[in-house]
């Protein structure tokens, strides 16, 4: 395919989007980690244009922001009054009066385009030598959308709106997708021609067609294969259609490259996702943002992961995982919750219902099950028995604990931060440790036990668990003596 440098892009952002019934900006919805007009953007970057134009107009602050953040060298457009493509294409040109060559027009919100597809629309307009050339596609229910209307030999004849066309021409399936590229002073002189002469009062790109069509210049057409790839966003409806096209392309291409993904209609990622070959997703998982999962690690069943990293060999069951970091063949999960600076050693392990934050938990540790972890250190092979709490929290300031090397934590444990454990030692079960225990030590932190003998027959005389002490033998005549 030839690669054509164009002198510019033009995408239209400026609509207001109403069927969205939204604040937001349509062109800033998301969809699989990228807002609208990112997907956009990040379609026509290849392209390597000379200008990139946006057309703004509602909430252009918003959207102005998010350009400073994505595309800095961008030039914005404004369009106070938003009254048609024609209208906003006519902007742009007045904004870039010394631009010459070809500019590829299209809008922010359709998320779906591809740069193969844009630069075989651009490569299509230099060796036709057209004056404008229109991306089509064969839609398989073309209602709603202008009909592209040919002659014999195939040639471009018009555009015809889906309100205007005849039964006949209602079932020509082939649509204006609404990327164009043109000659720039082309363009601009036929911008200058076209009226808005219509319900709406608004100038169209569709007009421009049919007034070079008129005339007698050349408008070529190139059909793109996928008609999904042309579908735009108008509604909350159509962005979950759109939502779920992009899905299925991210996990198709995570497929090809050696990723077993067992349900592929239960599975959600974004487009920053990164997968080595041999990993194995399960069903109902969800990765997001800068998520890297690493050769031979299984990821689900349900699971939703963002910005975490998942070593080699790893497994997660059944979490949620945050700015996580998970080592080579740890175990994390059934019912984990990982959030942020949250790390996990090499063979580590994070068992169910536990939850971590800010917690460097050392190769081989074990965290089994029903523990709260916050702001600590715990060393290598060290293990936390179930129902222990760093209590990290003093109603004011957080505060942060160390646990040794092979430092073993009896279950039901509190350690009130800052505390630190040392290496080797051991902490007995159900105390609540508020001293430093020394490496080798065992820290005990409860008092001793005390049976009230008959407290059950005194204080609750005449129900069930009255009646089966009985049974058992007690009298309630008697109270264990002070030690």
């Amino acid at each position: 395919m030839t690669d054509v440098r164009t002198a510019a892009v033009l995408v239209l952002a400026a609509g207001q989007g109403r069927r969205m019934k939204s604040a937001l900006p349509k062109v800033l919805h998301t969809m699989c980690g990228r807002t609208l007009l990112g997907h956009v953007l990040a379609a026509i970057e290849p392209l390597q244009a000379n200008r990139t134009l946006i057309v703004l107009g509602h909430e252009r602050p918003l959207v102005e922001k998010f350009l400073a953040d994505e595309l800095p060298g961008a030039e914005i457009v404004v369009q106070e009054e938003q009254h048609g493509t024609g209208h906003a294409a006519r902007l742009a040109l007045e904004f870039a009066d010394d631009l010459s060559g070809t500019v590829l027009v299209m809008h922010g919100d359709t998320p779906l385009f591809t740069t193969e597809t844009l630069n075989a629309v651009l490569a299509n307009h230099a060796e036709s030598d057209a004056q404008a050339t229109m991306l089509t596609t064969v839609m398989p229910d073309p209602t709603n959308y202008g009909r592209i209307t040919r002659d014999a030999k195939g040639d471009v004849t018009g555009i015809v709106e889906d309100r205007d066309a005849t039964d006949e021409q209602k079932q020509i399936a082939e649509i204006c997708t609404g990327v164009y590229a043109f000659d720039t002073t082309v363009l601009r002189d036929a911008l200058e021609r076209i009226a808005a002469d219509n319900a709406q009062q608004e100038e169209y790109l569709t007009d421009v067609i049919a007034l070079l069509i008129s005339e007698g210049k050349t408008v070529a057409a190139i059909v793109a294969d996928d008609w999904r790839e042309t579908l735009g966003v108008n509604d909350r409806i159509q962005l979950a259609d759109a939502r779920r096209h992009m899905r299925d392309r991210i996990v198709a291409h995570w497929m090809r490259e050696g990723v077993t993904i067992t349900d592929p209609q239960t599975t959600w990622m974004g487009v920053r996702v990164r997968l080595d070959p041999d990993v194995t997703i399960h069903q109902n998982t969800q990765l997001h943002g800068s998520t890297y999962i690493r050769t031979g690690a299984v990821v689900g069943p349900d699971c939703t992961l963002r910005d975490t990293q998942v070593g080699p060999g790893a497994t997660v069951v059944k979490s949620t995982c945050e700015g996580a970091e998970i080592g080579a063949d740890a175990a994390v999960g059934p019912f984990s919750y990982l959030r942020p600076g949250t790390k996990l050693g090499p063979g580590g392990k994070i068992g169910a219902f536990v939850e971590t934050k800010k917690a460097d938990i050392g190769a081989g540790t074990k965290v089994p099950h029903l523990t709260y972890v916050g702001d600590a250190t715990i060393g290598e092979d060290a293990n936390i028995g179930a129902g222990t709490v760093f209590v990290n929290f003093d109603g004011v300031e957080k505060h942060h604990t160390t646990i040794g090397d092979a430092a073993f934590v009896g279950s039901g444990s509190m350690l009130v931060a800052p505390r630190e454990v040392g290496a080797g030692a051991y902490v007995a079960a159900g105390s609540a440790i508020t001293e430093d225990v020394p490496p080798g030590a065992i820290g005990i932190g409860r008092s001793r036990q005390r049976n009230v003998l008959g407290w059950v027959f005194r204080r609750r005389a005449g129900t069930k668990s009255a009646e089966a002490a009985r049974k058992a033998g007690g009298d309630g005549t008697m109270e264990e003596p002070s030690p």
